[in-house]
């Protein structure tokens, strides 16, 4: 099983990075691998939303992101990885997520489908330093239509309200076993 874990956290080793690291320990447990990419230490351009990947199905810029393409393209799990910024995710995550226009415009645009769809299945993982009841609505939107771009059913999410302070989300043990289990839980097939 193909299994990529994005991280769009800036902060090594914070709370984003600890829970990804879990379930990353749940994947090796169940007997797969997953590769961990660092957004924030990727070259992504921003989108400028001129319209190439429109008609040709790529996009002009040559940077880091054009990598990333094939390698989403051969996934079968995407674990999608931010902590939230002012209700969203964080700037290096949405600028993954707009140049995933081109992966919309193959699908939507140019007709472009996946034939095991059915099995690619995104998970979302995020934490917030406050406890607010709509604090992840946001971001788990916008994950969400990324990942209808990428051709992946939203499947499940871990949500961490409460942690600011770096590594925070260790001291919440039950938070840690959820990771644990999402990473177990991904690598079945059905």
């Amino acid at each position: 099983m193909n299994i990529l874990i994005f991280n769009g956290s800036p902060r090594r080793r914070g709370n984003t990075d600890l829970l990804l690291e879990r379930i990353e320990a749940g994947i090796h447990q169940a007997g797969h691998k997953a590769e961990h990419i660092n957004l924030a230490h990727m070259n992504i351009h921003p989108c400028t939303g001129c319209g190439h990947c429109e008609t040709e199905g790529v996009c002009i810029f040559k940077d880091d992101m054009t990598g990333l393409y094939e390698k989403i393209d051969q996934a079968h799990r995407i674990v999608f990885g931010s902590p939230i910024y002012f209700y969203g995710v964080t700037a290096q995550a949405k600028a993954f997520i707009d140049r995933c226009q081109v992966l919309w415009s193959r699908k939507y645009l140019l007709g472009e489908i996946k034939p095991e769809r059915e099995y690619r299945r995104g998970y979302m993982v995020s934490v917030a330093a406050t406890d607010g009841g709509k604090i992840f609505d946001g971001a788990r939107m916008t994950v969400r239509y990324a990942f209808d771009a990428m051709e992946f059913t939203y499947s499940g999410e871990l949500l961490a309200k409460g942690v600011d302070v770096k590594g925070a989300v260790a001291e919440k043990t039950e938070v840690m076993a959820e990771a644990l289990q999402l990473g177990l839980a991904i690598c079945q097939r059905s």
